[in-house]
């Protein structure tokens, strides 16, 4: 049975690992809705019980066939808003990362009545009666430039509102961001009180910018963070992409090293990927995105492995983890 960790100051908790839906979707894999199904199922007979989906993966798809295999069984289960799905199926939807995504596109829309509407949307297409953990999807810089300023006006003047009253009525338990950036969570700890931020490839072996501000401003607010993203779109296991795009020579460089620090202590990169994270008490859970159930098994493997503390160590005299990075005991 895996260990569980609280979700910010709540009574919720959630397993340390996790399942990420963005695959479920077709999302840069061309994965079927009955493998998905089989996914999911996997994961549950692994003993994970947390799940992660959003409206973006697939324009539906995940949320549709989490939903069905989630109903009627104990869940844990985050999703997104923020994202509205429009009837009217995009021209091209690899531009997207997409594989036979659903016959909508989106709207982004963070104002109260943007967030209600999802919420209530959300649930019609998973087909459950709950959603636990609710997070403002995408909202930043990275992913809307300068549309931001809008976009997050609208959070600060309505959204968030509307998320809070969710929570208040008991219809989620816990709210939150599920992002890419840690800027727009700092900007965010500054318009309302959250539980807990998803935040994809900041907090990994390879990188913890989160540290230098971000994770001290989560300390003061009892908020908790979720690792989306441990291997870092893929460097963290054999792949040449990192921020869902081909890696920069410096980042593969300093993918190069932690191999050679792993291979040293015969253990492997992708084993102390998943692990680290959870080594600091703020993080609530990892959640990887494995694309078949063979990726999963070996994720599950791999988060079983001993990693001897000379190892996190090594990599701390190596300078390959920040300062004030929490090794896992």
């Amino acid at each position: 049975m895996l260990e569980q960790r609280r979700i910010g100051r709540t009574d919720l908790k959630v397993d340390v690992l996790g399942l990420g839906g963005a695959p479920l979707g077709g999302n840069f894999v061309d994965l079927g809705y009955g493998q998905a199904a089989d996914l999911i199922r996997a994961a549950k007979a692994a003993g994970i019980g947390y799940f992660d989906t959003a409206p973006w993966y697939g324009f539906g798809r995940s949320e549709r066939v989490m939903g069905d295999v989630l109903r009627g069984s104990d869940y844990v289960l985050s999703d997104k808003v923020g994202r509205l799905l429009v009837p009217g199926a995009v021209a091209n939807p690899a531009e997207f990362g997409m594989v036979d995504p659903l016959p909508f596109h989106v709207v982004y829309d963070y104002s109260y009545d943007g967030i209600m509407r999802a919420f209530e949307d959300n649930l019609q297409r998973l087909g459950l009666d709950r959603i636990d953990i609710l997070l403002a999807h995408d909202i930043g810089a990275f992913q809307h430039g300068d549309e931001n300023l809008r976009h997050f006006r609208d959070l600060a003047e309505g959204g968030y509102r509307a998320m809070d009253e969710l929570r208040r009525a008991g219809r989620v338990k816990a709210i939150g961001l599920g992002v890419n950036e840690n800027e727009v969570c700092q900007d965010a700890l500054g318009i309302g009180n959250w539980d807990v931020f998803l935040l994809a490839g900041r907090y990994t072996l390879l990188e913890q910018t989160a540290l230098d501000a971000l994770v001290p401003a989560c300390r003061d607010t009892g908020t908790t963070l979720i690792c989306g993203g441990p291997f870092n779109s893929g460097i963290l296991v054999g792949r040449d992409t990192w921020n869902y795009a081909k890696a920069p020579e410096s980042v593969i460089e300093r993918a190069r090293g932690l191999a050679g620090v792993a291979d040293a202590f015969n253990i492997p990169l992708a084993a102390a990927a998943l692990q680290f994270p959870l080594g600091d008490p703020i993080v609530s859970s990892v959640i990887p995105g494995p694309r078949d159930t063979g990726e999963l098994e070996q994720i599950v493997e791999w988060f079983g492995v001993e990693v001897p503390s000379d190892f996190w160590s090594a990599l701390k005299t190596k300078g390959l983890l920040h300062e004030d990075a929490k090794l896992p005991s």
